[in-house]
């Protein structure tokens, strides 16, 4: 046999050999994917065992990880050395794998429990660059005023008070919001629709954030209490009974304080409920009021009269917004523009530093 012959022969060898290699391969990849499979039904049957599938999910990676170790153990060049490095460093990786698995566990477990908690996420909101850039052009004094989180230094020092908090006014609501701004917009509407109706609206769920226990607002007329728990959700989601259950048990327990009181519960929400939690809350008497939108261009300036009958106007984003109550038999309302409310003699509100000094 000839030189070229041999080779033929040594290629064919090899391409048949490849060939076995890539079926072992295709078997262990299905073997991974059913594995896989397994894991992903662990998770789905919600068990309360968290370490124990924080435990399953570490012993799968030390699996995979001791595939990588073995073949730079046993490869045709041992690389012993990198072996051991290798293997250190996953069991750290596995052990960090496992701590946060379990608090993932732990999170999922609270809102299942508490769903209110999932609306809390985005409680945090950050500043961004150019707001920061914005901001740098102001003087101190001139930033204490949080119209100039809206318009720039030339027409905040060109226009006049009127104009300039109307366009900033303007700009607050054409602004791109995180979720947790829109929800707290949203519970002020549904609040403004109270008021509205000569209640004296609280707006716990913005004051007392967790503590709030699904309670966004209490509203009080005479011997009536209306709670009512808000959800600007979008339209594609769906609320499920969790939701009512949670609700009913948040107002049971503030019947329960205010014995004597009609207390009334009302779940407001921009979206749908589920069949089932539709039914859960006829028999629990919960009022709910689905596909509530809020009006984006409702009277948001409150026109507030002091107990020094002062005449007060606040913008959306002013330090005492939300706790301004508007009773109209007392002469308060909700304004459209800035000129509305200061042709009726109201003026902006001043920034609240606190109790005089003595």
């Amino acid at each position: 046999m000839g030189y070229y012959e041999d080779v033929r022969a040594e290629l064919q060898q090899t391409i048949s050999e490849w060939h076995e290699v890539r079926e072992q391969a295709q078997e262990y990849l299905e073997h991974i994917r059913d594995q896989k499979k397994d894991l992903e039904q662990i998770i789905k049957e919600r068990q309360i065992g968290f370490p124990t599938l924080a435990s399953a999910f570490e012993y799968y990676q030390q699996l995979q990880d001791q595939n990588l170790v073995d073949f730079l153990k046993y490869k045709h060049v041992p690389a012993v050395r990198a072996s051991e490095v290798v293997a250190n460093m996953a069991r750290e990786r596995r052990r960090a794998i496992s701590d946060k698995k379990i608090l993932e566990y732990l999170v999922a477990y609270y809102e299942s429990v508490a769903p209110f908690l999932i609306d809390l996420k985005e409680e945090v909101d950050n500043i961004s660059e150019e707001d920061r850039r914005i901001l740098a052009d102001y003087s101190e004094e001139e930033l204490e005023d949080k119209v100039t989180n809206y318009v720039s230094k030339k027409e905040y020092r060109k226009l006049s008070t009127t104009e300039r908090n109307q366009l900033a006014l303007d700009r607050y609501w054409s602004r791109p919001k995180s979720k947790w701004q829109i929800g707290k917009m949203y519970e002020r509407y549904v609040g403004y629709t109270y008021e509205s109706k000569g209640y004296e609206v609280e707006y716990v769920g913005i004051f007392k954030g967790l503590e709030d226990l699904g309670r966004d607002i209490i509203a009080s007329k005479e011997n009536e209490i209306v709670v009512v728990q808000c959800k600007n959700w979008s339209k594609f989601k769906v609320i499920y009974e969790k939701h009512i259950f949670q609700f009913f048990g948040t107002v049971f327990q503030y019947r329960d304080a205010n014995k004597g009181r009609s207390v009334k519960a009302v779940f407001a929400t921009s979206t749908t409920l589920s069949d089932l939690a539709k039914r859960f809350a006829k028999e629990l008497k919960i009022e709910l009021k689905e596909n509530f939108k809020m009006n984006k261009n409702y009277p948001c300036i409150k026109c507030n009269i002091s107990n020094k009958r002062d005449k007060i106007y606040h913008l959306p984003f002013d330090q005492q917004y939300d706790k301004a109550k508007i009773t109209p038999k007392r002469g308060e309302f909700y304004a459209k523009t800035v000129k509305e409310a200061e042709d009726a003699g109201f003026r902006r509100a001043y920034r609240w530093r606190g109790p005089a000094q003595a």
